[in-house]
């Protein structure tokens, strides 16, 4: 049991390497608090989670909800040993077709989302505390149509860099994981039609080392590690999860 009566706060956890690392916490020990937007996925999620987690729906892109979802996480647990700051999508868009509205939405969701969640749980963590960010293989390749996302995600990277020095005196690690092509709902909301998107997981799959899509457990298993004292002597990292995806 690594994270026996640990707190652990997750956003973006209602599908994919969220749901899956929340279910691996919970069975480590942990009480979890799970944040999403939607409500029925929320509920979902819940079931999943055998209706012994602390579900919020908040939207990250507002701090608002960040706020309160962290006063209501106060108020159950009274502190938080873990942050998943999981939350993060995006649509494909070629470099024409990028607008202000579009950019701003990234940024909200997949970069001040993460800052903001980091910046309100914070106060609550101690010495011992893990904070963890998803990045993505995108920080190192470039992949046409996904220029905002990436560049999101490198601003990520650069958080835990940074965050890690700034929380370091305090004792709260802060690290990475970035994912390679993973087999989640991801990649059904990026707006391409089927047969392109069935043609760009080959295409990706080609260019894996192990010749094949990740699986949520595997990210999560990841999660584990940096989140328990098994990494108590690890920040400012990056963990590649990707299969060798950028190793080559």
């Amino acid at each position: 049991m690594k994270l026996s009566n640990k707190v652990a706060f997750i956003t973006g956890g209602t599908s994919g390497i969220g749901l899956e690392t929340a279910k691996l916490f919970q069975a480590e020990g942990a009480n979890v608090v799970l944040v999403g937007s939607n409500a029925e996925r929320l509920a979902e999620a819940g079931k999943a989670l055998n209706g012994n987690a602390l579900l919020i729906q908040a939207d990250i892109r507002k701090v608002a909800d960040i706020e309160r979802a962290v006063e209501k996480t106060r108020a159950q647990f009274g502190h938080i040993d873990v942050v998943f700051a999981n939350a993060g999508a995006t649509t494909v868009a070629p470099l024409a077709s990028v607008t202000e509205d579009y950019i701003n939405d990234n940024l909200a969701l997949n970069f001040t989302g993460t800052f903001f969640t980091i910046q309100k749980t914070a106060p609550l963590m101690s010495r011992g505390g893990s904070v963890i960010v998803t990045t993505s293989f995108l920080n190192t390749i470039g992949y046409p149509g996904l220029s905002i996302l990436a560049a999101t995600k490198a601003a990520t990277r650069s958080l835990v860099r940074t965050l890690g020095a700034e929380l370091a005196p305090l004792g709260i690690r802060v690290n990475a994981i970035s994912p390679g092509a993973i087999a989640t709902p991801f990649y059904s909301k990026i707006g391409l039609p089927d047969n392109v998107l069935s043609q760009v997981a080959a295409n990706i799959t080609d260019k894996v080392a192990l010749k094949r899509f990740g699986n949520p457990e595997e990210l999560a298993k990841t999660a584990l590690f940096l989140a328990s004292d098994d990494s108590s002597y690890t920040t400012g990292t990056e963990m590649v999860v990707d299969g060798g995806l950028t190793q080559f």
